[in-house]
């Protein structure tokens, strides 16, 4: 029986594969699954298993979760056909006998204002319907501001529509070691996990972190939302992805990306990273 990582050959997905060995699991105990194996070949090289995986070819899942007992189930990233891959996914994991499916969905999914919550909690309502699972609610990455770093240093600012809302970010790395908790250890099924960074920070915040990081004044620019996605649109985001992301800052400004749960700082027994230890890390 094996523990299968879906979109293995994503950031999530890699990290946690390297979560899972670390934490001892051996290399024949883990399958990697992706829609092109070739961009996961390096894990193979290392004994683990890789299979193929595309959640919109329903054929390809019986041999790629063939003998799973834990299944991560890694949301998958265009929302106008998140819900039917998932549930194709998850079917395939009720014929394949899984014991478990963990499913990486999104901070306060059940009650989230935000344009992604829908599709989180839609999957959420049809996993617990079939299988014992466990949701990993992920907030926001800190990667989402340290990729930025270059563009925020040469502009001098920050831009955001957040408001002075609180956001309880964490990096990849910390999400991807609760998750390699959860699938190898007992205990979890049924249980929702909010997931966010100890220290909660606005977008001002951060902003003087950066500032202080550098040496370089960076502030923070509040625009309204259709503003930021415009923004976003000329930095060379799509449309579509622009409004999503504005709209998250939206929700943002109201603490929806904020929580005080402690639920990841317990999962993986240790502080989570510090938004001046991202910060910091992404300057090396």
């Amino acid at each position: 029986m094996s523990i299968v990582v879906t979109a293995a050959s994503g950031n999530l997905g890699r990290l946690t594969v390297e979560a899972l060995l670390t934490r001892g699991v051996p290399a024949s105990e883990i399958v990697a699954t992706s829609r092109d194996i070739s961009r996961i070949k390096d894990f193979a090289d290392r004994g683990v298993e890789i299979r193929r995986a595309d959640f919109a070819e329903p054929g390809s899942l019986p041999a790629a979760f063939e003998g799973v007992d834990k299944l991560l189930l890694i949301s998958t990233t265009t929302p106008s056909e998140r819900v039917a891959n998932h549930r194709r996914a998850i079917d395939a994991a009720v014929v394949a006998g899984a014991s478990l499916v963990a499913f990486t969905s999104m901070l306060h999914a059940d009650t989230s204002t935000t344009t992604l919550s829908p599709t989180h909690w839609a999957t959420e309502e049809y996993l617990r319907e079939r299988l014992p699972s466990v949701m990993l609610r992920n907030g926001w990455y800190l990667e989402n501001y340290t990729d930025q770093l270059p563009q925020i240093l040469r502009g001098g600012t920050l831009v955001g529509a957040a408001g002075q809302g609180r956001i309880s970010a964490a990096t990849r790395a910390d999400y991807a070691d609760a998750a390699a908790v959860v699938l190898t250890t007992e205990g979890h099924d049924g249980k929702a996990y909010e997931l966010g960074g100890d220290e909660p920070f606005t977008l001002t915040q951060l902003a003087a972190a950066i500032s202080a990081a550098t040496g370089k004044r960076i502030g923070y620019t509040d625009l309204p939302v259709d503003e930021f996605a415009q923004v976003l649109v000329g930095a060379g985001v799509p449309a579509e992805l622009a409004q999503v992301l504005a709209d998250a800052d939206r929700a943002m400004s109201h603490d929806e990306m904020f929580t005080g749960s402690g639920d990841l700082r317990r999962l993986i027994g240790r502080p989570t990273t510090t938004p001046a230890e991202a910060i910091a890390a992404a300057l090396r």
